[in-house]
């Protein structure tokens, strides 16, 4: 699968060149660094170095080592044809008589002559060994910040994968829908009507949740999820009907129960909710 096409620069010695990024492997800009030598004549720039027996020597190598499709018949045609002083060599006729991939020309706003990197260093040790070495420098710089960037997204993305299954651990583990009341809590008359609420949401009351958590410092309620605690005020207002309506506590704890597990399945399947949390 080919990876996304992505540009960067760099600046080196006051000029900015522009680096491209395709199927895991950087291509710099050989236009942006041939204004070193001429601004206003980088193509010919280009070509003049092209041209060279040396030049058409190491990209011959390189495409031979790095392009299975490369023409090698062709390349020694061109290879016999340079050395001379008139000999011209574009990079459009070494791209189309050789099927060479060590060069690119790109049009568009961003467009130029762009060559790999060992193809580019080459082409910066000919502008001057000067240019090379800052030009080295500057685009290791840039691969060691790509690297840090990419360590910290994996790190914060292991971190919040991290969180969000212990998200849902803890949601498992907790049983988000309400256990249906037990027949002996319905008949044991709980001293605060808290507790009633308690077990109508959570299952237990909070003396049973406090002995089966001994080594959490909060009460039942504060490890309550959302959806809980969205549910526990609802419980506490019909509650209160109930109590004014002369309901008993067992009839109340029942019909609390019912609510409660109704009201989470309902906000486990709510969008809202959702982007809340």
């Amino acid at each position: 699968m080919e990876s996304k096409v992505k540009n960067g620069r760099i600046e080196v010695q006051g000029k900015v060149i522009g680096i491209l990024s395709q199927k895991n492997e950087d291509y710099i800009s050989l236009t942006d660094m041939a204004k070193h030598k001429n601004p206003d004549a980088t193509g010919l720039v280009i070509s003049h170095w092209l041209s060279t027996r040396y030049t058409i020597e190491f990209m011959g190598l390189w495409e031979s080592l790095n392009n299975e499709d490369f023409n090698v018949t062709e390349f020694g045609n061109i290879r016999n044809e340079s050395g001379s002083s008139s000999y011209v060599l574009t990079t459009k006729q070494w791209i189309l008589k050789t099927n060479a991939v060590g060069i690119l020309a790109t049009p568009g706003r961003y467009g130029g002559t762009y060559a790999h990197k060992d193809i580019a260093f080459e082409f910066g040790s000919w502008i001057s060994p000067q240019f090379k070495y800052f030009l080295i420098r500057e685009f290791q710089r840039l691969k060691e910040l790509e690297n840090d960037r990419l360590k910290l997204e994996w790190s914060v993305q292991r971190t919040i994968s991290k969180i969000n299954y212990g998200i849902h651990t803890d949601a498992v583990k907790e049983n988000l829908i309400p256990p249906e009341v037990l027949k002996y809590q319905v008949q044991f008359i709980y001293a605060n009507e808290a507790d009633v609420l308690n077990v109508a949401l959570f299952g237990k009351t909070a003396k049973e949740w406090r002995e089966s958590n001994p080594d959490i410092s909060g009460n039942i309620r504060d490890e309550a999820t959302l959806e809980q605690l969205v549910i526990l005020s609802n419980l506490e207002s019909i509650n209160s009907v109930l109590i004014r309506q002369n309901i008993s506590q067992s009839e109340r704890l029942l019909r609390l129960n019912e609510i409660a597990i109704t009201q989470m399945k309902s906000l486990m399947s709510n969008r809202s909710m959702k982007k809340i949390k």
